[in-house]
């Protein structure tokens, strides 16, 4: 099982967090590696989050989420 963790964004700010804009992905659903997973948004910075293995994503967090920067989002199995 491969953690997905929400990007560290701001190295000025460990606590930091940001929201979780968009899944692309469902619950459940086959993945390839590389797969564009979410987008995220911290202090007006919009990021990617891609998978970084291949597998069936389980999401562990909704979106529009505000969420800490490190944190375990989804799993990949």
């Amino acid at each position: 099982m491969t953690d997905v963790v929400f990007p560290v964004l701001s190295q000025e700010k460990q606590e930091a967090t940001g929201l979780l804009s968009t899944w692309y992905v469902t619950d459940g659903q086959q993945v390839a590696a590389e797969t564009l997973l979410a987008e995220v948004q911290m202090d007006k910075v919009d990021a990617e989050v891609v998978a970084p293995v291949a597998g069936v994503i389980h999401l562990l967090v909704a979106e529009e989420s505000e969420v800490s920067q490190g944190t375990v989002i989804a799993r990949i199995d």
